[in-house]
């Protein structure tokens, strides 16, 4: 069987595919068959149509293409853009970028020749799904975040189901098409070790450690306000910080700036205590394992994977969807928000602390934010194939 996936600009919409990738890969291995010692079988339904074959489509400037091929996934890259709610001079280009990337989807699917086709939300997706449509595959896409996106909103009527993360996501879909089933998440970053982490993170004992996400393409704000804490937050923790594939602050372009930015920063400074790193891949499930509390933005796959396992979560959401993610979790006291505009040094940091080192309330925060996702959506994601695919 041939799938085709879609997703990219950022790592939001690639991790959730990639776990879908994994357990359809689970489903028809031979090898996995003959190790188990149970009954277990893949469905009749893969099988028939074979061996699993991907590709996957992606923007040209992303983050995505080496996590993607970091999994053994075939990447393509096709011209993307996005329409804006605001002015921008790009929305007079971008409309002539997403009518090339639909004829080059045309040309690339008719090469591939999928079975299905899945996207997960980006722009990237929307003129893959479009030359899905056009070509009669049949085609599935994924809505993670709490309330739709515009790229999710362009394709509703070109997809022949619609997946949804969230129980309150459904009303904003067609009834007879949408399903609920949480959010893929990698199976790999429930392997992490604590004791891997401090030896890749040179990190010290008896110290707690804090995992800073800035997000796929950089958070610069929360890259800023870490910057700006670094001095406070040293002296109580360590500070495993992902900036962002080639950002930093905003006249940063690479991670050698970025640390001779943080170590003129302040007198004060223990570099030993802070590991920046633009990106990390399979080492992220070791960063996640080492973690007593995460600072993050509010995409969902990165809320997806704290959720199932478990951890203590600051958010400090971009404007937009990402408010909606946030306020759903703080209003099931399963994270702490900060909004954006408040990130003032000295309150942070003291908020920080004092969440740290109350133990009671990051084992409060850890079961209910546990409570959040479901961890079988990878396979009630299959199981919508084997349906659409059945129809």
């Amino acid at each position: 069987m041939k799938i085709l996936l879609t997703g990219g600009g950022t790592i939001g919409s690639v991790s959730p595919l990639i776990a879908l990738a994994e357990e359809l890969k689970k489903k028809t291995s031979p090898a996995r068959l003959a190790s188990e010692s149970v009954a277990v079988r893949p469905d009749p339904s893969l099988v028939r149509r074979g061996d699993m074959e991907f590709l996957w489509i992606g923007t040209k400037t992303g983050p995505e293409k080496q996590l993607v091929e970091s999994y053994r996934i075939p990447f393509q890259a096709i011209s993307s853009g996005k329409i804006r709610r605001y002015f921008s001079g790009s929305n007079f280009i971008d409309p002539f970028r997403i009518l090339a990337g639909f004829f080059q989807s045309i040309k690339i699917l008719r090469k591939f020749k999928p079975d299905i086709v899945i996207g997960a939300g980006g722009f990237v997706s929307v003129p893959v799904i479009w030359a899905a449509w056009f070509l009669g595959i049949k085609n599935i896409a994924h809505q993670q975040d709490l309330r739709p996106g515009l790229a999710n909103k362009l394709v509703i009527n070109k997809v022949n189901r619609i997946t949804v993360t969230f129980q309150e996501s459904l009303k904003y879909f067609p009834k007879e098409k949408t399903i609920l089933i949480g959010n893929p998440v990698r199976d790999e970053i429930f392997s992490g070790s604590r004791e891997r982490a401090k030896e890749i993170f040179h990190l010290e004992e008896n110290l707690p450690t804090i995992l800073v996400i800035g997000g796929g393409t950089g958070a610069i704000s929360l890259n800023n306000i870490i910057i700006q804490t670094l001095k406070y937050l040293l002296k109580f923790s360590q500070i495993i910080h992902l900036t962002g594939k080639g950002k930093g602050d905003e006249d940063l372009k690479s991670q050698a700036d970025f640390k001779k930015a943080i170590a003129s920063e302040s007198n004060y400074l223990n570099n030993s205590r802070y590991h920046p790193y633009d990106f990390l891949t399979t080492e992220i499930k070791d960063a996640l394992a080492v973690a007593d509390l995460v600072i993050s933005r509010a995409g969902l796959s990165t809320l997806s994977e704290l959720s199932v396992l478990g951890k203590p979560t600051i958010l400090v959401p971009l404007s937009g969807h990402q408010e909606g993610n946030a306020q759903y979790y703080q209003r099931n006291n399963a994270a702490v928000i900060f909004n954006q505009k408040d990130l003032i040094p000295e309150n942070f940091s003291m908020s920080v602390q004092n969440l740290i080192n109350n133990r009671v309330e990051l084992e409060n925060l850890s079961r209910n934010i546990s409570k959040m996702i479901t961890k079988d959506a990878a396979k009630k994601m299959t199981e919508v194939i084997i349906e659409v695919l059945g129809d």
